[in-house]
C-alpha cells in the first residue's frame, strides 16, 4: 500500500565539518617562486585528495622508507634532512603556497629525487596512507593555537596522535618540536598517554643533530623561547 502521509521525510543531516588544524594561506610570491610553482609542480607536487590510492613507488620511482613532514614551511628543513638522508623518501605536506613554491625551487636546485610535496590537509592525507607504512612523521613547530578556545585546532591531540601512530611501522618515529612551552607540555602529556608510543628518553629528547636549525628557530631562541624536542617510537 502506498503511503498517503503528506509529511515530508526529514532531510539527511549534513556531515560535521572537520576542525582544521591550519590556516589556509596564499601570500605574496616572488617571480622565482611563481616560476617554480608553474614549472615544477607537475614534477614534484600532488594535492592531498589525489593521493588515493597512495602509491609511493609510482610517486618516487622506487621503494624506500618514507618520512612524512607535516608543515614544511619554506622547505629549508625538508631539503637539508632529505639531502643528508638519501636512502629515505620525504613527503612534505604544506598549505602555504609561497612555502610550497620555495620548496619546489630548492628541491630542483639541489637535484633531490627523494622529495615530493603534497598540498592540503595533513590529517586528511594520513587517512589516505596505509597503516604501518611510514618510517617517521615529523611535526616541527606546528601552530600552537595559544588561545584556550582554539586548542581544539592543535594537531597534537589524542585522536590525531592515534592516527599518526597507526601509520607508523613498528619502531617508526614520531618527532615533534615546538618553541611554545605550554604546547610542549601538552604534547608531552598527549604522547605519553598514547598506549602505542614509547618515549626512549627521560622526558624531552636531546636536540637531535639531524634536525637543522631554521631561521624560525633562531628567532625563537633570540627572544628567549627555548625549543623542546619530543621523540617517540611506535611499539
Amino acid at each position: 500500500m502506498t503511503s498517503t502521509d503528506p509529511t515530508p521525510a526529514p532531510a539527511a543531516p549534513h556531515p560535521a565539518r572537520a576542525i582544521r588544524t591550519f590556516h589556509p594561506r596564499r601570500g605574496r610570491m616572488s617571480g622565482r617562486q611563481t616560476a617554480a610553482l608553474e614549472q615544477l609542480w607537475p614534477v614534484y607536487g600532488l594535492r592531498v585528495p589525489d593521493a588515493a590510492p597512495f602509491d609511493p613507488v609510482g610517486l618516487f620511482g622506487r621503494r624506500a622508507p618514507l618520512v612524512v613532514e607535516i608543515g614544511s614551511g619554506m622547505g629549508d628543513t625538508t631539503v637539508e634532512m632529505a639531502a643528508a638522508d638519501p636512502d629515505r623518501d620525504y613527503l612534505a605536506v604544506e598549505v602555504h603556497t609561497p612555502g610550497i613554491a620555495n620548496l619546489l625551487d630548492l628541491v630542483h636546485r639541489r637535484e633531490l629525487g627523494n622529495v615530493r610535496i603534497a598540498e592540503g590537509d595533513a590529517v586528511e592525507l594520513m587517512t589516505l596512507l596505509p597503516p604501518d607504512s611510514l618510517a617517521a612523521v615529523h611535526v616541527f613547530f606546528p601552530d600552537p593555537w595559544p588561545k584556550s578556545r582554539h586548542h581544539k585546532r592543535r594537531l597534537i591531540q589524542p585522536a590525531h596522535v592515534a592516527l599518526l601512530r597507526s601509520r607508523l611501522a613498528v619502531g617508526g618515529t614520531l618527532h615533534c618540536a615546538t618553541d611554545w612551552a605550554e604546547y610542549a607540555e601538552s604534547m608531552r602529556a598527549t604522547l605519553d598517554a598514547d598506549p602505542g608510543l614509547v618515549n626512549p628518553h627521560d622526558g624531552y629528547a636531546p636536540r637531535p643533530a639531524h634536525r637543522p636549525v631554521t631561521r624560525f628557530e633562531r628567532r625563537a631562541l633570540a627572544v628567549g623561547r627555548p625549543v623542546a624536542d619530543l621523540v617517540y617510537r611506535r611499539r
